[in-house]
Protein backbone atom coordinates (compact mmCIF):
# COMPACT_ATOMS: atom_id res chain seq x y z
CA UNK A 1 0.00 0.00 0.00
CA UNK A 2 1.29 3.57 -1.19
CA UNK A 3 1.40 6.11 1.98
CA UNK A 4 2.49 9.87 2.00
CA UNK A 5 5.92 9.91 4.10
CA UNK A 6 5.36 13.10 6.31
CA UNK A 7 2.27 12.35 8.24
CA UNK A 8 3.82 9.13 9.48
CA UNK A 9 6.24 11.68 11.99
CA UNK A 10 5.29 11.76 14.83
CA UNK A 11 4.23 8.21 15.64
CA UNK A 12 4.24 6.52 18.52
CA UNK A 13 6.91 3.49 18.82
CA UNK A 14 5.22 0.81 21.08
CA UNK A 15 7.03 -2.16 21.70
CA UNK A 16 6.98 -5.06 24.40
CA UNK A 17 6.45 -3.12 27.84
CA UNK A 18 4.86 0.20 25.98
CA UNK A 19 6.32 2.98 24.19
CA UNK A 20 9.68 3.84 23.55
CA UNK A 21 9.79 7.55 21.31
CA UNK A 22 8.32 8.92 18.58
CA UNK A 23 9.54 8.89 14.85
CA UNK A 24 11.11 12.31 13.72
CA UNK A 25 12.83 11.37 10.60
CA UNK A 26 13.37 8.84 8.06
CA UNK A 27 16.83 7.64 6.34
CA UNK A 28 16.71 6.49 2.95
CA UNK A 29 19.16 4.87 0.74
CA UNK A 30 20.14 7.60 -1.99
CA UNK A 31 20.92 4.59 -4.00
CA UNK A 32 18.19 2.41 -3.70
CA UNK A 33 15.46 5.14 -2.56
CA UNK A 34 14.65 2.77 0.61
CA UNK A 35 13.78 4.07 3.47
CA UNK A 36 16.72 2.11 5.89
CA UNK A 37 16.27 3.66 9.48
CA UNK A 38 13.31 5.35 11.46
CA UNK A 39 15.37 7.83 13.63
CA UNK A 40 13.51 7.52 17.19
CA UNK A 41 13.52 10.34 19.77
CA UNK A 42 13.28 8.66 22.87
CA UNK A 43 11.94 11.88 24.57
CA UNK A 44 11.38 11.53 28.19
CA UNK A 45 11.94 7.75 28.79
CA UNK A 46 15.67 8.24 27.47
CA UNK A 47 16.08 12.20 27.79
CA UNK A 48 17.85 13.69 25.12
CA UNK A 49 18.23 10.51 23.21
CA UNK A 50 18.02 8.94 19.60
CA UNK A 51 17.76 5.89 18.63
CA UNK A 52 17.66 4.37 14.65
CA UNK A 53 14.85 1.36 14.28
CA UNK A 54 15.02 -0.73 11.00
CA UNK A 55 11.68 -0.60 9.08
CA UNK A 56 12.05 -4.55 9.22
CA UNK A 57 11.43 -4.44 13.14
CA UNK A 58 7.34 -2.77 12.53
CA UNK A 59 4.99 -5.83 13.04
CA UNK A 60 1.77 -3.88 12.73
CA UNK A 61 1.16 -0.02 12.15
CA UNK A 62 -2.44 1.78 13.67
CA UNK A 63 -3.23 4.34 11.52
CA UNK A 64 -6.02 5.55 13.69
CA UNK A 65 -4.20 5.53 16.52
CA UNK A 66 -0.87 7.22 15.16
CA UNK A 67 1.79 4.29 16.64
CA UNK A 68 3.91 1.85 15.27
CA UNK A 69 3.88 -1.93 17.27
CA UNK A 70 7.49 -2.98 17.08
CA UNK A 71 8.64 -6.41 17.63
CA UNK A 72 11.31 -5.28 20.25
CA UNK A 73 11.39 -4.72 23.72
CA UNK A 74 12.12 -1.47 26.13
CA UNK A 75 15.55 -3.06 27.27
CA UNK A 76 16.20 -4.40 23.35
CA UNK A 77 15.74 -0.19 22.71
CA UNK A 78 17.73 0.65 25.80
CA UNK A 79 20.82 -1.24 25.28
CA UNK A 80 20.98 -0.19 21.71
CA UNK A 81 23.55 1.63 19.85
CA UNK A 82 22.65 5.60 20.18
CA UNK A 83 22.78 8.55 17.81
CA UNK A 84 25.33 11.17 18.93
CA UNK A 85 25.35 14.15 18.93
CA UNK A 86 27.45 16.21 15.54
CA UNK A 87 28.36 12.42 14.59
CA UNK A 88 27.95 11.17 11.50
CA UNK A 89 25.68 8.03 11.07
CA UNK A 90 28.49 5.61 10.16
CA UNK A 91 28.53 2.04 8.16
CA UNK A 92 30.20 0.59 11.32
CA UNK A 93 27.06 1.79 13.44
CA UNK A 94 25.02 0.07 11.03
CA UNK A 95 26.60 -2.96 11.17
CA UNK A 96 26.69 -2.86 14.76
CA UNK A 97 22.57 -2.21 14.81
CA UNK A 98 21.96 -5.09 12.13
CA UNK A 99 24.38 -7.40 14.42
CA UNK A 100 22.46 -6.15 17.47
CA UNK A 101 19.07 -6.61 16.77
CA UNK A 102 19.87 -9.64 14.23
CA UNK A 103 18.00 -7.55 11.09
CA UNK A 104 18.69 -8.48 7.71
CA UNK A 105 20.67 -5.69 6.00
CA UNK A 106 19.24 -6.98 2.67
CA UNK A 107 15.65 -7.21 3.45
CA UNK A 108 12.86 -5.58 1.15
CA UNK A 109 14.78 -6.92 -2.57
CA UNK A 110 17.10 -6.04 -4.90
CA UNK A 111 17.96 -2.10 -5.14
CA UNK A 112 16.53 0.38 -7.18
CA UNK A 113 19.97 0.97 -8.69
CA UNK A 114 19.74 -2.27 -9.98
CA UNK A 115 16.66 -1.32 -12.64
CA UNK A 116 17.88 -0.04 -15.82
CA UNK A 117 17.00 4.02 -15.82
CA UNK A 118 17.32 3.84 -11.99
CA UNK A 119 19.38 7.70 -10.99
CA UNK A 120 23.02 7.60 -11.57
CA UNK A 121 25.02 7.97 -8.48
CA UNK A 122 24.35 11.25 -6.83
CA UNK A 123 26.97 14.22 -5.97
CA UNK A 124 28.26 13.65 -2.59
CA UNK A 125 26.89 15.66 0.06
CA UNK A 126 27.71 15.94 3.96
CA UNK A 127 26.13 12.47 5.58
CA UNK A 128 23.39 12.47 7.72
CA UNK A 129 23.99 13.47 11.37
CA UNK A 130 22.78 12.16 14.88
CA UNK A 131 20.86 15.28 16.18
CA UNK A 132 22.06 18.45 13.88
CA UNK A 133 22.94 19.46 10.52
CA UNK A 134 26.19 19.56 9.05
CA UNK A 135 25.74 23.38 8.31
CA UNK A 136 24.81 23.62 12.19
CA UNK A 137 27.90 21.92 13.32
CA UNK A 138 30.50 24.17 10.84
CA UNK A 139 29.11 27.31 12.62
CA UNK A 140 29.60 25.90 15.93
CA UNK A 141 32.71 25.02 14.65
CA UNK A 142 32.99 21.83 16.31
CA UNK A 143 34.99 20.14 13.60
CA UNK A 144 32.53 17.01 12.91
CA UNK A 145 34.53 14.07 11.37
CA UNK A 146 32.98 12.60 8.40
CA UNK A 147 35.68 9.72 8.06
CA UNK A 148 33.69 6.57 8.22
CA UNK A 149 30.60 8.03 6.91
CA UNK A 150 27.55 6.58 5.25
CA UNK A 151 27.58 9.24 2.36
CA UNK A 152 24.63 7.44 0.75
CA UNK A 153 22.01 7.93 3.73
CA UNK A 154 19.69 11.12 3.22
CA UNK A 155 17.41 12.40 5.77
CA UNK A 156 13.42 12.80 4.31
CA UNK A 157 13.21 15.96 6.23
CA UNK A 158 16.29 17.36 5.01
CA UNK A 159 15.86 16.36 1.04
CA UNK A 160 11.70 18.36 1.52
CA UNK A 161 12.36 21.33 0.15
CA UNK A 162 14.68 20.59 -2.77
CA UNK A 163 14.19 22.46 -5.88
CA UNK A 164 13.35 20.39 -9.56
CA UNK A 165 14.59 20.98 -12.51
CA UNK A 166 13.98 20.23 -16.01
CA UNK A 167 15.95 21.33 -19.08
CA UNK A 168 13.73 23.91 -19.96
CA UNK A 169 14.14 25.69 -16.05
CA UNK A 170 12.87 25.05 -12.40
CA UNK A 171 9.26 23.62 -11.97
CA UNK A 172 8.38 23.51 -7.86
CA UNK A 173 10.05 21.45 -5.14
CA UNK A 174 9.43 18.14 -3.19
CA UNK A 175 7.00 18.70 -0.88
CA UNK A 176 6.64 15.11 -0.14
CA UNK A 177 7.69 11.55 -0.69
CA UNK A 178 5.25 8.49 -1.13
CA UNK A 179 6.55 5.17 -0.25
CA UNK A 180 5.42 1.62 -0.35
CA UNK A 181 4.76 0.22 2.94
CA UNK A 182 5.53 -3.50 1.91
CA UNK A 183 9.15 -2.42 1.71
CA UNK A 184 9.75 0.76 2.10
CA UNK A 185 10.58 1.99 -1.09
CA UNK A 186 10.41 5.76 -2.48
CA UNK A 187 7.69 5.30 -5.20
CA UNK A 188 7.14 8.71 -6.11
CA UNK A 189 8.67 12.34 -5.30
CA UNK A 190 5.53 14.66 -5.13
CA UNK A 191 6.00 17.98 -6.34
CA UNK A 192 4.58 21.05 -5.59
CA UNK A 193 4.49 23.23 -9.29
CA UNK A 194 3.10 26.25 -7.68
CA UNK A 195 5.44 28.88 -8.82
CA UNK A 196 5.39 27.33 -12.47
CA UNK A 197 1.95 25.83 -12.67
CA UNK A 198 -0.35 27.38 -9.73
CA UNK A 199 -2.56 25.22 -8.09
CA UNK A 200 -1.00 21.31 -9.31
CA UNK A 201 1.08 18.48 -7.73
CA UNK A 202 2.99 16.05 -9.63
CA UNK A 203 3.91 12.76 -8.90
CA UNK A 204 7.70 12.27 -10.43
CA UNK A 205 9.15 8.38 -10.19
CA UNK A 206 12.79 8.02 -8.75
CA UNK A 207 13.65 6.36 -11.84
CA UNK A 208 13.06 9.50 -14.03
CA UNK A 209 16.08 11.42 -11.65
CA UNK A 210 19.05 11.99 -13.55
CA UNK A 211 21.15 13.77 -10.49
CA UNK A 212 20.73 15.01 -7.37
CA UNK A 213 22.70 18.02 -6.54
CA UNK A 214 22.70 17.35 -2.15
CA UNK A 215 25.06 20.58 -2.26
CA UNK A 216 22.57 23.10 -4.05
CA UNK A 217 19.75 21.19 -2.60
CA UNK A 218 17.59 20.32 -6.50
CA UNK A 219 16.84 17.16 -8.25
CA UNK A 220 17.43 17.19 -12.27
CA UNK A 221 15.59 15.55 -14.40
CA UNK A 222 16.62 14.39 -17.66
CA UNK A 223 14.45 15.97 -20.55
CA UNK A 224 12.28 19.01 -20.79
CA UNK A 225 9.24 18.69 -18.24
CA UNK A 226 6.44 19.16 -21.35
CA UNK A 227 7.93 15.87 -22.41
CA UNK A 228 7.83 14.27 -18.81
CA UNK A 229 5.97 11.30 -20.15
CA UNK A 230 5.27 8.30 -18.40
CA UNK A 231 7.19 8.90 -14.96
CA UNK A 232 4.98 12.12 -14.12
CA UNK A 233 1.20 11.61 -13.04
CA UNK A 234 -1.07 14.79 -12.15
CA UNK A 235 -1.98 14.40 -8.28
CA UNK A 236 -4.86 16.03 -6.75
CA UNK A 237 -3.45 18.33 -3.74
CA UNK A 238 -6.64 16.94 -2.51
CA UNK A 239 -5.43 13.45 -2.30
CA UNK A 240 -2.09 14.25 -0.10
CA UNK A 241 -4.15 13.51 3.09
CA UNK A 242 -7.15 11.43 1.73
CA UNK A 243 -7.65 8.37 0.43
CA UNK A 244 -9.60 7.11 -2.52
CA UNK A 245 -9.10 3.46 -2.79
CA UNK A 246 -11.25 2.06 -5.76
CA UNK A 247 -11.75 -1.34 -4.00
CA UNK A 248 -12.99 0.48 -0.50
CA UNK A 249 -15.35 3.49 -1.88
CA UNK A 250 -14.94 6.64 -1.75
CA UNK A 251 -12.17 8.96 0.08
CA UNK A 252 -11.75 8.91 3.87
CA UNK A 253 -10.67 11.72 6.11
CA UNK A 254 -7.42 12.25 7.89
CA UNK A 255 -5.88 9.68 6.54
CA UNK A 256 -2.63 8.88 4.79
CA UNK A 257 -3.20 5.73 2.53
CA UNK A 258 -3.74 5.23 -1.12
CA UNK A 259 -3.88 2.52 -3.50
CA UNK A 260 -1.41 1.17 -5.19
CA UNK A 261 -3.06 3.57 -8.82
CA UNK A 262 -2.52 6.38 -7.00
CA UNK A 263 -5.64 7.37 -8.10
CA UNK A 264 -8.15 6.28 -10.46
CA UNK A 265 -7.94 5.80 -14.00
CA UNK A 266 -11.14 8.20 -14.67
CA UNK A 267 -9.33 10.98 -12.82
CA UNK A 268 -5.47 10.23 -12.65
CA UNK A 269 -3.97 11.55 -16.37
CA UNK A 270 -0.35 11.83 -17.72
CA UNK A 271 1.28 15.20 -16.87
CA UNK A 272 2.03 16.99 -20.18
CA UNK A 273 2.36 20.69 -18.37
CA UNK A 274 0.29 23.86 -19.11
CA UNK A 275 -1.06 23.95 -22.30
CA UNK A 276 0.72 27.10 -22.26
CA UNK A 277 3.63 28.85 -20.37
CA UNK A 278 1.80 30.00 -17.19
CA UNK A 279 2.73 33.75 -17.43
CA UNK A 280 2.64 34.41 -20.71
Amino acid sequence: MLQVISPLKGFTIKASGGGVGTVVDFLFDDTSWKVRWLVIDCGTWLTGRKVLIHPSAISRQDLEQQEFVVALTKAQVEGSPELVEDQPVSQQMEDQLYTYYGWDPLWGGPNLAAIPGAMASPLMAPPYLGLSSTDEAEARGDGVTLRGADQHLRSVVEVTGYRVHALDGEIGHIENLMIDDADWSVHYLIVDTRNWWFGKHVLISPIAVKSVDWFDRHVCLPRCWALAGPEAIEWPASCLFRTRDPARGPRQRGKNVVSRSPWPTSTRRRFRGPSRAPFS
